[in-house]
């Protein structure tokens, strides 16, 4: 299953000293690549990463971004939603 995962910063959450943090992210951003579970990696205008995964469901995919350093210091959260097959062609097909 793919699953969108839309980053946003928690509101509040202190960035001083955070390159080392920032560091350990990236590397477990590339490790889930490596990995094959994280497909794609975008950042948006604004900043907020767009992830691209393939897993079981939903809740493995929170459990996996919950492991993100970032997310267990609690400066970040992902909003998920399940990507689903386009249907629309079917409006097309007579039979």
């Amino acid at each position: 299953m793919k699953i969108l995962a839309i980053e946003r910063d928690v509101e509040g959450a202190n960035w001083d000293n955070a390159e080392g943090l920032l560091k350990s992210e990236a590397q477990h951003v590339f490790d889930l690549y490596l990995s094959d579970t994280l497909r794609e990696i975008y950042f948006t205008e604004n900043k907020n990463a767009v992830l691209i995964l393939e897993c079981q469901d939903k809740a493995m995919a929170k459990k996996m971004l919950d492991a993100f350093p970032l997310v267990k210091e609690g400066k970040i959260v992902f909003d998920l939603l399940e990507l689903r097959p386009y249907n629309g062609y079917e409006r097309l097909i007579h039979e």
